[in-house]
């Protein structure tokens, strides 16, 4: 799991910092460490952080303010939130901003891992889908706009005499420009092509 993921450790006290980027240097994680949300957002390395462990309170910027430059930047690596025992407001506005989890202090190691491990899994799902999504946006774009009419038209459920009536096509028409569709879409049944949109939550607009 560790393999190839770098962890960045977002602290303005050194010997906390230290401590979690220890535990996860000993899982094989590359860590790196910023003392202050204004040094992490400055590095050229943010692009690269698979996952951040940041703390609320720093001096600077406050770490919500952080997890809200980040989100506007479009940095997509999971932010895991530390919080004192007891800040349970801030860490929910946290996690509306859109940070993965937070931890409460004492930071537990085991706990810490396996949070880091939970975000690592969910990022990877997400960054695959980002993937898939242009991918078949690019398919897309290779389209016809006949090609886009038959296919809106078949994934909303119309069958082939529907959707040449309304065209104003042939049905052999429409079964021509539908193994087109198919063929762009890199698809070879019909059920895979809407399972392909409905899974990934395209639209053809």
């Amino acid at each position: 799991m560790a393999v190839g993921h770098t962890i960045g450790i977002v602290d303005d006290d050194a010997g906390l910092r230290d401590s979690l980027a220890l535990v996860l240097r000993f899982r094989d994680f590359e860590v790196l460490e910023f003392c202050s949300g204004e040094e992490l957002l400055a590095s050229p390395a943010l692009p690269r952080l698979d996952c951040m462990v940041l703390d609320l309170r720093m001096t600077g910027m406050s770490g919500l303010e952080i997890v809200e430059t980040c989100k506007s930047r479009g940095i997509n690596a999971p932010i895991i939130v530390v919080t004192a025992f007891g800040s349970v407001a801030s860490a929910t506005r946290a996690l509306k901003l859109g940070a993965f989890d937070f931890l409460e202090k004492p930071v537990h190691e085991e706990e810490m891992v396996r949070v880091v491990g939970e975000a690592l899994l969910r990022s990877g799902r997400e960054a695959s889908l980002r993937a898939e999504r242009q991918q078949l946006d690019e398919r897309l774009a290779t389209l016809s706009v006949r090609e886009r009419q038959v296919l809106d038209a078949v994934l909303d459920g119309r069958h082939n005499r529907e959707i040449a009536a309304s065209l104003k096509l042939s049905v052999r028409t429409i079964e021509i420009y539908k193994a087109r569709v198919m063929e762009k879409m890199c698809v070879s049944r019909l059920a895979e092509l809407i399972r392909l949109f409905a899974r990934l939550e395209v639209t053809t607009d």
